[in-house]
């Protein structure tokens, strides 16, 4: 330890010395030494720029990371972060809004079983599910999908240009013929009429599934879903102009094959 400290000190004498007969300020020394490791920093910031100009201009820094990790590198989020600042590389995108659901209805509603708990210990005890929109020169298409939440990943799904309680049923049928889940599953939603729906809770108690349901006005309670959504129109539909609604449906079903084929649980935990 002691001879460690001695090393410090005489290193930094050295460096002392060697400023004042050169005639230069300490801080310029540190300064040169500085830019010696600039290549290394320019390299890291063009494969950031790569990844991001890659995905559409439009990953944060925690998506360029897992797409950086997934390319075999190896680097921190706050040095991405950092990067991505100095690059002036910032996400562009657009958001639009429109109902999707109606919850003033007078339908029963469930209470909120999930309560938030979106880290299920293994697959098919809690999936999600939501309905989104997605804007085209002819009209609305409406997308429904089921998320399982241990995994993130979408595992039902079904697009409309109207939305109906039918349109959550067939995402629902198309869940259950993939999984074929036992019994004590959950199945959380907002309480939007599609969900409260006998044909839809008509549904779940064929398959023994419990509903469970948000609070009134709160997205919160299924941000994971909310948060896929967000991903999907930032990475894809918001980049795109679509001219009609077959064009989004193939457009939207291939950004999640993509996913599914890549193995890309959604990052968003």
């Amino acid at each position: 330890m002691i001879d460690t400290l001695v090393d410090q000190v005489q290193q930094k004498a050295n460096i002392v010395q060697a400023c004042r007969v050169l005639r230069v300020s300490r801080a310029s020394y540190y300064a040169a030494r500085q830019c010696a490791k600039e290549p290394a920093i320019c390299v890291a910031s063009a494969q950031v720029k790569a990844a991001f100009l890659a995905n559409q201009s439009c990953y944060g820094s925690r998506r360029v990371v897992d797409e950086l990790k997934a390319q075999g590198m190896v680097i921190g989020r706050y040095k991405v972060r950092r990067l991505m600042r100095e690059a002036g590389l910032k996400p562009v995108w657009k958001k639009k809004f429109v109902n999707t659901t109606d919850s003033k209805h007078d339908l029963p509603v469930a209470d909120n079983l999930l309560n938030r708990q979106f880290n299920p210990a293994s697959p098919n005890q809690a999936w999600t599910s939501d309905i989104t929109y997605i804007r085209t020169q002819t009209g609305w298409l409406y997308l429904a999908a089921v998320m399982d939440l241990h995994s993130r990943k979408l595992i039902g799904w079904a697009m409309s240009p109207t939305m109906p309680a039918e349109l959550v049923c067939r995402a629902l049928r198309m869940a259950l013929g993939q999984r074929q889940p036992g019994t004590g599953l959950m199945l959380h939603s907002d309480r939007g009429s599609q969900y409260a729906s006998h044909e839809y809770q008509a549904l779940l108690n064929q398959h023994g599934i419990t509903c469970s349901m948000s609070r009134k006005g709160n997205c919160w309670d299924n941000a994971v879903m909310e948060r896929f959504f967000l991903n999907l129109k930032m990475e894809r539909v918001w980049q795109r102009k679509y001219a009609n609604q077959m064009e989004a449906i193939k457009d939207v079903t291939d950004y999640i094959g993509l996913l599914q084929l890549h193995k890309k649980a959604f990052s968003f935990r």
